[in-house]
């Protein structure tokens, strides 16, 4: 499988994915550590990938969502945005409500 077809599936495996650079409990730059601090803010789970241990993600990502920065938040297989995306809509209590969403289970259709 190659670099893109693994963020493809990744991005469509999680509701909630985050790109960044080293983890959740220890970011490796600023940017990352904010968005991971915003997501955590928003009570939800959601799954990581650090771009510095997975050098074709690293190389290969900037060209599946044309976004050329790290982090980057996909919801629903949809790119949200990088840091200053993700806060802003924190700020504006729109980020939680769209996570919650993402990550609630579906009902059973009968």
């Amino acid at each position: 499988m190659d670099a893109l077809e693994k963020i493809k599936q990744q991005v469509q495996s999680y509701p909630v994915i985050i790109y960044m650079k080293g983890t959740p409990q220890f970011p490796q730059c600023g940017y990352s550590a904010r968005a991971a601090e915003t997501l955590k803010k928003c009570e939800v789970e959601f799954a990581y990938v650090n771009v510095l241990i997975d050098k074709e993600v690293y190389k290969n990502l900037p060209k599946f969502a044309n976004w050329p920065t790290f982090p980057q938040i996909y919801v629903n297989g949809e790119f949200i945005g990088g840091c200053d995306i993700v806060v802003e809509m924190y700020q504006k209590n729109e980020l939680k409500p769209l996570l919650i969403a993402a990550t609630a289970p579906t009902a059973p259709s009968h």
